[in-house]
């Protein structure tokens, strides 16, 4: 009798988002969708990363609110309590004791070369230290858990490449703990906003709530930019350059894809009447999402104990990671001989 095959493992991932409140198109489109993807697949750890929403000044009486309302988001989408481990960053203590630990193989000349920092230091008169780290506390939300996949946007690549960079230098100088991750790239490529100009965010007020009712939806949609060269209702338009059409095509119907771009090219159909139908394909997507959202805001007890649950799976992982680096880094001062 044959022996039976051994299972394969399966790999762990980590991702968060940062709480900015519900979540939008763009989160559901680059992110959570993927996500409840890979629960099926993976050993999946999904974390609200408050911690790091501290660089943005976010003001201390409204963060709590925001962690809630993307807790909803998250398990409204579908993603299970039972299946992954789901929680707050600031309840595992382990996230920045390893992130300082990290500090001591990262070069800041690797953190100065991040674009992101780049990018957001411009903008400041004083920089915070905060910013500049960001990057190596990313990395310990990885390693912490020992993850080797990571479901990362493009923008997020050149950190990811930090993060493996900095598990290659630890294990160098301290012995093998850390896997180096590697990334598994969101389907939807980059998601543009409204406006048609940059990455969908809240802060740019260029995307949709995925709870929002019908008559937002239609508010919001209406403001999108089209193909610039269609100016009157029945001028040809070009699809393959209208991202009104790129979200047809996550959210509508696709056998209405076909015509739709007819209607666009030939210029049949307004670019008001178009919006109309995506306003409508948003809208009927995410009702059931909208109603596994009100069950969970009628029951906010169930929410924090899902993430209260989350977070002590989490911290048996983390302090058992942190176990391994206090010892490979000599800060076991017990197990000294006298």
């Amino acid at each position: 009798m044959a022996e039976a095959t051994p299972p394969t493992p399966r790999s762990r991932i980590f991702s968060g988002m940062q709480p900015s409140g519900e979540a939008h198109l763009g989160n559901y489109l680059g992110a959570l969708r993927q996500w409840v993807q890979h629960q099926e697949e993976h050993d999946c750890f999904f974390c609200i990363v408050d911690q790091h929403a501290l660089t943005g000044g976010v003001s201390p009486d409204a963060l709590p609110a925001r962690v809630f309302d993307l807790a909803v988001s998250f398990l409204a989408v579908g993603l299970d309590p039972e299946e992954s481990v789901i929680f707050v960053q600031s309840d595992v203590q382990e996230h920045t004791e390893l992130a300082w630990l990290l500090n001591a193989v990262t070069p800041v000349g690797d953190l100065e070369r991040m674009t992101q920092y780049k990018d957001k230091s411009q903008r400041l008169e004083s920089i915070p230290a905060g910013l500049l780290n960001y990057p190596i506390l990313q990395a310990a939300d990885i390693l912490l858990y020992r993850a080797d996949r990571v479901p990362v946007g493009e923008d997020q690549l050149q950190h990811l490449e930090l993060a493996r960079e900095i598990a290659r230098r630890w294990n160098s100088r301290f012995g093998e703990v850390f896997p180096e991750p590697r990334p598994i790239l969101s389907r939807a490529g980059r998601i543009m906003g409204l406006d048609g100009d940059a990455k969908m965010s809240k802060s740019l007020d260029n995307t949709v709530r995925i709870l929002a009712e019908s008559d937002e939806v239609h508010r919001r949609v209406r403001t999108a930019v089209t193909d610039p060269q269609r100016v009157r209702r029945d001028d040809p338009g070009r699809p393959e350059v209208c991202n009104v059409y790129t979200l047809h095509k996550h959210f509508t119907d696709p056998e209405r894809l076909p015509d739709i771009a007819a209607q666009c090219r030939a210029g049949t159909r307004g670019c008001v009447d178009c919006k109309a139908i995506l306003a409508d394909s948003i809208t009927e997507h995410f009702e059931p999402v909208r109603e596994r959202a009100r069950e969970l805001a009628a029951t906010p007890g169930r929410v924090r104990e899902i993430l209260e649950a989350g977070a002590e799976r989490a911290r048996a992982e983390a302090a058992e990671t942190m176990g391994r680096v206090r010892e490979a880094m000599g800060l076991d001062w017990r197990s000294a001989s006298p």
